[in-house]
């Protein structure tokens, strides 16, 4: 039993200072499988490790889709570690030979998430959704399913089942994403609208997405050039602005 603090330093670490450095790097799947079991940013550092192994040295790990799955909560898109997070997730479902179900169901969640995401997260989520259509085109029918719910309560996706396989994904419509096409932030309606289109054959690169941070985005609003907007109005006299006004006898605005 580690603290806290202690099995994140390590965590951090282990893939790149550790395991290339070790004999047999098999020796910590126990360490990396109880980690990736405790659930939090423990878990998400974790990934990184078991990666390594699953990659490199023939890790069998039974429930690791239905692990990673339960990551998904709404401090996703918030924590330090996002980045890192969201980089191994793109390696975990890039492979075509993942069941449509599994896809939908990380599809709906990474969705139903982003209904109360910042919009830098949703800026890297929504080309993230896309790239998983393009490589599972089984799963476009969330998109094209026109007679999907009106609200949420008669959407058939159970965003509290713990299996993919049962949360009935696949039955349902990516609403939430429609949402987002009303969203306050330009850039947010922008990338929303996308999957409006048929989406190209080429992917995304989200690399410089995963890192976007608020004030990278307050920043380049701010460096934006202003536009002129010529109005025509006119001058206000007097206190209330009326012309013929007791006030605008006695008072001005000067």
């Amino acid at each position: 039993q580690l603290p806290t603090a202690l099995y994140k330093k390590v965590l951090v670490i282990l893939h790149d200072s550790i395991l290339p450095y070790m004999n047999e790097p098999t020796l910590m799947m126990d360490f990396l499988t109880v980690a990736y079991g405790i659930g939090g940013a423990i878990s998400l550092l974790a990934l990184n490790g078991l990666f390594i192994l699953i990659h490199q040295h023939n890790l069998e790990y039974p429930d690791f889709y239905k692990k990673l799955y339960s990551l998904l909560d709404p401090s996703i898109y918030h924590v330090k570690y996002r980045a890192r997070f969201f980089h191994l997730a793109d390696l975990f479902l890039s492979s075509s030979h993942l069941p449509a179900y599994l896809v939908a169901a990380f599809i709906k969640r990474l969705s139903r998430l982003a209904l109360t995401a910042p919009p830098e997260s949703l800026l890297m989520v929504i080309p993230f959704i896309c790239n998983l259509f393009r490589r599972h085109p089984a799963c476009k029918v969330l998109v094209h399913r026109p007679n999907g719910p009106e609200d949420m309560s008669e959407d058939p996706y159970i965003m509290e089942e713990e299996e993919p396989s049962e949360s009935r994904a696949l039955e349902s419509s990516l609403w939430e994403i429609q949402s987002l096409q009303n969203h306050y932030h330009p850039d947010v309606v922008k990338a929303a609208a996308v999957l409006n289109q048929s989406l190209s054959e080429i992917e995304d690169d989200i690399s410089g997405l995963l890192e976007l941070s608020a004030y990278e985005l307050f920043d380049k609003e701010v460096k934006k050039s202003a536009v002129d907007v010529p109005l025509e109005f006119e001058q206000i006299r007097g206190l209330f602005g009326k012309k013929n006004d007791i006030f605008a006898e006695h008072f001005t605005l000067d």
